[in-house]
Parts: C-alpha cells; sequence; structure tokens
C-alpha cells in the first residue's frame, strides 16, 4: 500500500471524470531525512523489483537483459561504475504536450540522447537518479515533471548498449544497462533549459516518430494508442471522509522509521497501481487495505490537490468526498497508530498534513453539516428542541498531591475569560466524552498524562455568569493517578501552575471553581453559581 505521492504511482485515467472545484494551492511533502538515503545508492532489491515489475510488461526481452540479472546475482554494487563488465545507469524521458521527447547532444560522443547517467550514491531510487541527471543537464526543475499514468514508477524501456574503452578514465569496454523513465512537462509550454556546457551541446524536442533509440521509439509509439499524450493527469487519490453533520475522520500515522510524515492526521487514501481501473477503484483498494469493512457511501470527485514528492515532481492528486458514520474507534485499522473524527473548530490545534485544513475547511463551507445526525437521533449546532436551553459543558481536573494540595493555574493576563485569576485545568467538551476531554486537555494544557480508568467525577456545578449568558455545566473530575509534572505548555492561555492547601487558596479564584473545591472537601456532588443563593 503506499499512503503518499513519494512513494505512489500515479493513476490513468479515471472513469469517475474530472474531479470538480479549483485546485487547492500546491504543497510540498518532506521525507524525513533519517529515510531519505543519503548516501546510500538504491538496494540490490529495488533494482531487482524494478526489473521484474519491467518484464512483467516485456516477458520477451527477459533474455536480452540476462547480463543485467547477472549483474543482480552478483556481489559487485549493480549501479557502481566499477562493476564490470557492466552497471545499471538512468535516463529520462520528458514529454511535453506536442508528444516530444527532450534530446540532447553530448559533446563526447556526439549523439542525441534523453538526457541521463550514472547513478550516485545520494540517489534514492532509480527513478530518483533519473530526475537528478535530467535536472544536472537540461537545467529543468523537478516540479517541471510528473509521472506519466502510464507507467507511473516503472521504466517505460530497459536499453543495453556497449560503451566503448576510455583509456583516460582507465574503463575498458562495457555495458549500460539504461533504465529510463517517462515523465510529463507539468506546463503547456516547455520551459527554457539551462544546459549542462561541459557535457552538452544543444537540446531538441523530436516527435514519438523520431527519437533515435529504436527500443524506446518503440514502445513510445505503442504507448501513443494507450493515451500517452503528454497532458499530466492526478496519480494519487485521497477521501475526505465525512458524516454529513460536521466531522470529518483522519488517519494518525504511524511513527516509526520508514514512515512518509510520520505522526501526522491526513487523509486515508494511496496511490494507483496499473491494476487499478481508474481513481476510484485505487482509493476504494486503498481504504480496504488500510481500513476493512469502511464502505463509503455518496463518494464523488471533490478537488484537484497539487502537491511535491520528495523528489520535487509535480504530484496532482484526485481528492473525493464520501459520507461514513460509524463508530472511528470499533473498526480495524491495518496502518497507522488510530482514526479519529475532529470538527473545524479543532483544525488548529492538530498536527495536520500540509494544506489539509483548508480542504476541510473548504469543503465544510461547500457542504453545510445536517441539522441532524445521519441516525437521525436528534438536532445539532444551535438547533434544540421548543423550551429548551443549550447549555456549555466545561471539564475540570481536581489534582491532589500526595499533601492534600490542588493544583490551580494562573490564567493570563490578557484572557478574555477571568484574567489573571486561578482555575482547574480545564476545557470545552467538544465532539467526545467527557473523560476524553479531560485527559486530553490535561496532556496538551500540562503535559499530564492520565488513564481514563483512573478518573471519577467528585462535583458538579451549574452556573451561569449572567442573564443573557448561555448557561453552563461543570463537570469536575478527581484523577487518583497520572504520570509526569505540571509543564505551562499554553503559555497564552496560563502562565503558572501551582499546588495550593485548601484551607489556604489564593484570593483570586473563579468563584465556581472555589464553590467545586468547597463542594468536593463538604463531599457534595452538586453546586450551583448565579442562579441566586439556595
Amino acid at each position: 500500500m503506499s499512503t503518499n505521492p513519494d512513494t505512489a504511482p500515479g493513476p490513468e485515467r479515471s472513469s469517475a471524470g474530472p474531479p470538480s472545484g479549483a485546485p487547492l494551492p500546491p504543497r510540498t511533502y518532506f521525507l524525513p531525512s533519517n529515510i531519505r538515503g543519503d548516501h546510500v545508492p538504491p538496494s540490490r532489491s529495488h533494482i531487482r523489483a524494478t526489473v521484474e515489475a519491467y518484464l512483467s510488461r516485456h516477458a520477451e526481452e527477459r533474455g536480452a537483459l540476462g547480463g543485467l540479472l547477472a549483474v543482480l546475482d552478483g556481489t559487485e554494487g549493480p549501479s557502481s561504475r566499477a562493476t564490470l563488465p557492466g552497471h545499471v545507469t538512468c535516463s529520462a524521458v520528458v514529454i511535453d504536450r506536442d508528444r516530444r521527447v527532450l534530446h540532447i547532444g553530448h559533446r563526447v560522443t556526439g549523439l542525441l540522447l534523453a538526457p541521463g547517467g550514472h547513478v550516485e550514491a545520494g540517489d534514492r531510487t532509480l527513478l530518483a537518479a533519473a530526475v537528478r541527471e535530467v535536472c544536472e543537464e537540461a537545467g529543468l526543475r523537478p516540479g517541471d515533471l510528473c509521472l506519466t499514468p502510464q507507467f507511473l514508477e516503472e521504466p517505460i524501456d530497459v536499453d543495453v548498449h556497449d560503451i566503448d574503452a576510455n583509456a583516460a578514465k582507465g574503463e575498458p569496454a562495457h555495458q549500460h544497462f539504461d533504465f529510463r523513465f517517462a515523465f510529463y512537462l507539468t506546463a503547456e509550454q516547455p520551459p527554457a533549459l539551462a544546459l549542462q556546457d561541459e557535457e552538452v551541446a544543444g537540446a531538441q524536442w523530436l516527435p514519438y516518430a523520431d527519437v533515435r533509440s529504436p527500443t524506446l521509439r518503440a514502445k513510445l509509439l505503442a504507448a501513443e494508442a494507450d493515451g500517452l499524450d503528454g497532458r499530466p493527469e492526478p496519480v494519487n487519490a485521497s477521501a475526505v471522509i465525512h458524516d454529513g453533520a460536521g466531522r470529518y475522520l483522519l488517519h494518525l500515522r504511524d511513527d516509526r522509521e520508514g514512515i512518509w510524515e510520520p505522526w501526522v492526521l491526513a487523509l486515508l487514501g494511496g496511490g494507483r497501481t496499473r491494476d487499478d481501473a481508474c481513481l476510484e477503484a485505487t482509493l476504494r483498494r486503498e481504504l480496504a487495505e488500510e481500513v476493512p469493512g469502511l464502505e463509503l457511501t455518496d463518494l464523488v470527485p471533490f478537488a484537484v490537490e497539487a502537491a511535491t514528492s520528495v523528489d520535487g515532481l509535480a504530484v496532482p492528486i484526485s481528492v473525493y468526498a464520501g459520507r461514513w458514520s460509524g463508530d472511528a474507534e470499533a473498526v480495524e485499522l491495518r496502518e497507522g497508530v488510530l482514526l479519529t473524527w475532529c470538527t473545524v473548530d479543532m483544525l488548529d490545534r492538530l498536527r495536520l498534513s500540509p494544506g489539509l485544513g483548508e480542504l476541510i475547511r473548504r469543503h465544510a463551507a461547500e457542504h453545510p453539516a445536517a441539522k441532524e445526525l445521519p441516525d437521525g437521533t436528534g438536532p445539532l449546532a444551535d438547533e434544540a428542541p421548543p423550551g429548551t436551553e443549550l447549555h456549555i459543558v466545561g471539564v475540570h481536573l481536581h489534582l491532589q498531591d500526595d499533601q492534600g494540595r490542588i493544583l490551580l493555574g494562573l490564567r493570563h493576563p490578557d484572557s478574555t475569560y477571568a484574567p489573571d485569576t486561578w482555575h482547574f485545568l480545564a476545557g470545552h467538551c467538544e465532539r467526545e466524552t467527557a473523560i476524553d476531554c479531560l485527559v486530553r486537555e490535561a496532556k496538551e494544557e500540562a503535559g499530564l498524562t492520565i488513564a481514563p480508568e483512573a478518573v471519577d467525577l467528585v462535583h458538579t456545578v451549574h452556573h451561569v455568569d449572567s442573564p443573557d449568558a448561555r448557561p453552563r455545566i461543570a463537570l469536575v473530575f478527581q484523577a487518583r493517578s497520572w504520570t509526569g509534572d505540571p509543564e505551562v505548555l499554553e503559555p497564552d492561555r496560563c502562565v503558572e501552575w501551582r499546588w495550593w492547601k485548601p484551607q489556604n487558596l489564593p484570593e483570586a479564584v473563579v468563584p465556581y471553581t472555589r464553590r467545586a473545591i468547597d463542594g468536593i472537601l463538604r463531599g457534595r456532588p452538586y453546586s450551583e453559581q448565579g442562579w441566586g443563593e439556595r
């Protein structure tokens, strides 16, 4: 399974039709340095897998590639130029909108060839080597290129050609096993070239029929009938999954080596394989691999997102929107850490894949939440049955240390509510359970880790600040155990944490906080504030 444009091949044409909506701003994907492959050439297994993928299309060429297969069975590095009698090289077949292929003139040989050369130690993959070579020799930028939907990350051609001996370099006659990868230009017109003067003498764009390599020419002409037309298309598919009531499903990736964008919330989805009939099929296959049993309804194209791979290539992503309203914790998750529902107002507090926040906000703006939950269980948002007053639910942590002291935080002097006043660690309950809210707020605000099973509800305050204000319910939970020492992690809200003896609380304490502490000390489970004394 591939879930990102770094590893995922692109799609063929989608029978689902062109995605609707304007493209989103480009975003860039970065690969962590520990898996970037710096100073490590492409592995033998990667090269072998690339060869086998190619031979699955061209089984008749296995005999012609016998020398390459022998190198792969040997002990020397397949891409090292010291490996004889032959080694791997890579070339870029760059195709423009007029179905022409870039050729450059090599000063040494005088031949017109596709840009290419030897693999270097820093090349992450064979395809990355081809990208580097065309950028060095022709002055293109990686972002000027994108994968072709017909060949994805597989070579269009693997050519074997003889190289004459070079006494000046001490090289005997040998062979190059040249892996040729096809790319489209992203722009309508070819960009200006900046040729590498010491090696390159001129450049030409040649139609398929005039391509100088016979093997490459034959494959280009054959692929032309399958739509190899130089026009970029989306190569990945992902899903904005929503419940129709304002919630969006996000996927938290693993935090381990080899995972692209680890520990980030992202959309489910991935890259096209040659066996996928269309992009919708790509998405459904990826969902079946990642979360079997998650079946989307109302799946429609939503947007095309412009992304950039770790090799710098442009990666168009077709984003679909679909509905599902199941229990995110109950489904089987085979890849990643968890699935979770979020709402638009939570996005600023989450670590998201680049551009995801804008994507969800756009969907929410174009598709307002329904007035009822998908199962029809009741009203949402500001709607309420006649005569019902909606309440704001606040969740509060009553924490006492081994000396009986209570933890309070001093609110920021610029805080809209209760500035320069001591208060419980607290937060508003969102679309989550109250205990989940408490556990989350304790971690986010003070770095405390609390197990849900170690929490007890010890007091409830029903309070209102003024006759015109919305009433509130303050749920006060006590944690029997926790790990960590209180830290100021949200200094714009709380400037200090301090332990206070219950009988010696500071003067400036939020009134209902003081009421709750008094009720807890007296063993009372409930109190009221602001409704009039009773």
